[in-house]
């Protein structure tokens, strides 16, 4: 059966309240041309990898959906294979529960006390493995002036005033140094998947 979408921007499977909410975060898709994949599309290889309640926000590759916890590695491992088997694109994916990004939300250092930053500047890369401590250490926190970042637990959260588009804070840089998958969402994306993780 071909996936519904319920609007130029998002797409969604049929609903199950079954399982957990999660948040998938892909990387590069629909980005400055590349890496062209249907939202639709992405509803279907999902659905059809046992995911339920599938839904999409914007154009860029996140994706709301329930499973199980103790699936969704293996869940996340067959979606990125049907989608080099299917079209062609390598697209890293990093997964978060419902509860977890809400908890991210809730720990940006940025928004703390009265000097709380223009939330415009605001981003955070979500990490697929927790660095270690001597990992860490090697981000140089003077890399890109005036551009600032605070590494906490899977997430690092940046504040960009010249925007993500100058900055050297960039997921290959986090990737290199921390051995790790990386992939960047702004403020009002972060809050929007909230949001939507929550419903």
């Amino acid at each position: 059966m071909k996936a519904r979408r319920s609007s130029p921007s998002a797409g969604r499977a049929p609903s199950s309240r079954s399982g957990v909410a999660h948040v998938a975060l892909l990387r590069g898709v629909n980005v400055g041309g590349k890496n062209k994949l249907a939202m639709s599309d992405l509803v279907a290889l999902f659905a059809a990898a046992g995911a339920a309640d599938v839904r999409t926000y914007i154009q860029s590759g996140n994706v709301v959906f329930r499973a199980a916890p103790a699936g969704v590695a293996r869940l996340a491992k067959a979606v990125t294979a049907a989608i080099e088997r299917e079209h062609g694109l390598r697209v890293p994916l990093v997964v978060r529960t419902a509860a977890e990004l809400e908890r991210v939300a809730g720990a940006n250092p940025f928004l703390r006390g009265k000097a709380r930053a223009d939330e415009d500047s605001l981003h955070v890369v979500f990490l697929a493995d927790e660095p270690g401590a001597a990992a860490r250490a090697a981000l140089d926190p003077g890399r890109s002036p005036p551009d600032e970042f605070v590494a906490l637990g899977r997430e690092i959260y940046l504040r960009l005033p010249n925007g993500a588009a100058r900055t050297k804070l960039t997921n290959a840089w986090f990737d290199s140094t921390l051995a790790t998958t990386s992939t960047m969402r702004n403020w009002r994306t972060v809050l929007k998947l909230v949001e939507l993780a929550r419903a």
